[in-house]
């Protein structure tokens, strides 16, 4: 690809240093952003960073004064609320700017759990039952669900709010995650069928055309007995926790056959959910092989050693060529192409009126 002008937006606290000690950036919270900007400068490209918090005037200002090519988007939230990282992209839609990621429709649609879970099924892509509890509600199961269960925030990802508590084998104990949920996270509660079994991730990269990664697992090789195998925050977050307990990632064993079918899953999932850029499907396969989709992850980690990105290496598509071919996804994306220019909308008109009168 040829040098381009990227502006690119990370969160308030994030932007790396210029020279950060080598020992310092596999711990360090800005790694990903680090990772990123370090590559796309090497590659030659014009990269300036701007971190954003609660005001979109900085990038306001940072389009009209660096007039980049593409915007590189490293936001999960904006003013700390996750579910507002589609308004940011929206901005950069009225703007007219080209962007990395997925498109505040698919955003939308995944970001709540039961809404996508409600879309795969009318797709028919199997999901785990669940129910959804309001803030300041009780859970009421219906008969379909029963224990063990999992209670996990409606709309935040990344694990947020999951831990060993987060899966319940009784009454009392679901309510009082439900409580948790409500008050600590601060939003509604989903209550799913909890499925046992293997953790896969499977990368989807395309906006029309897309390119299925390698199926990847988590393992929980040396976790304690009597404990749940899932993706706690502290499993997914702690590198001292994951080299005490040997939790890692790498391209699932499987039999003949299943990966590509697994693939095919992620892909309809993909598409079903309007998504665009770059997502990871998160499943769950049972004992018995059968697979449940959990929820889709647009604009996952981007870290080099994550999951993501290591599966995309496998399938051929280097950490750089990976933000690369990113970035000319952002490039091809452009959703005011496809709005209606006022002439369509008039020969739409018409052709209503004429079918109308022919009536």
């Amino acid at each position: 690809m040829k040098s381009r002008r990227v502006l690119t937006l990370v969160h308030k606290g994030l932007i790396p240093p210029d020279n950060p000690a080598p020992e310092h950036i596999p711990t360090a919270a800005w790694k990903m952003e680090w990772d990123v900007i370090s590559t796309l400068r090497a590659q030659g490209h014009d990269l300036h960073a701007i971190a954003v918090d609660d005001d979109l005037t900085p990038i306001r200002r940072a389009i009209d004064e660096f007039r980049p090519t593409i915007v590189f988007n490293l936001m999960e939230a904006f003013a700390d609320v996750g579910v507002f990282d589609q308004n940011v992209v929206s901005y950069l839609e009225l703007l007219r700017v080209p962007y990395t990621g997925c498109n505040p429709r698919g955003l939308t649609l995944s970001r709540d759990k039961a809404l996508a879970k409600k879309l795969m099924a009318y797709h028919r892509i199997p999901v785990p039952d669940f129910t959804v509890v309001a803030r300041d509600r009780r859970p009421i199961l219906p008969k379909k669900l029963r224990f063990p269960l999992i209670v996990k925030s409606l709309l935040y990802e990344s694990s947020t709010g999951i831990s060993q508590a987060s899966v319940v084998a009784n009454e009392e104990q679901l309510h009082k995650r439900v409580q948790f949920i409500h008050e600590s996270v601060g939003t509604a509660a989903i209550v799913e069928q909890f499925v046992e079994g293997r953790e896969l991730y499977v990368g989807v990269i395309g906006n029309a055309r897309l390119q299925v990664l390698p199926v990847w697992e988590m393992s929980f090789a040396q976790m304690p007995e009597h404990t749940w195998r899932i993706a706690t925050e502290r499993v997914k977050w702690s590198v001292q926790y994951q080299k005490r307990h040997g939790i890692d990632t790498a391209e699932a064993v499987l039999p003949d056959g299943l990966a590509p079918r697994i693939q095919h899953v992620a892909k309809r999932v993909y598409r079903a959910l309007d998504l665009t850029g770059y997502a990871r499907i998160d499943l769950r396969m049972d004992a018995e092989g059968k697979l449940f989709v959990i929820e889709a992850n647009p604009n996952p980690q981007l870290a080099q050693g994550e999951d993501f990105a290591e599966s995309a290496n496998r399938a051929g598509v280097p950490y750089g060529n990976l933000l690369d071919r990113i970035m000319a996804l952002g490039l091809q994306w452009n959703p005011w192409r496809t709005a209606w220019s006022p002439e369509d909308a008039d020969k739409a008109r018409l052709k209503a009126e004429t079918v109308q009168r022919r009536k």
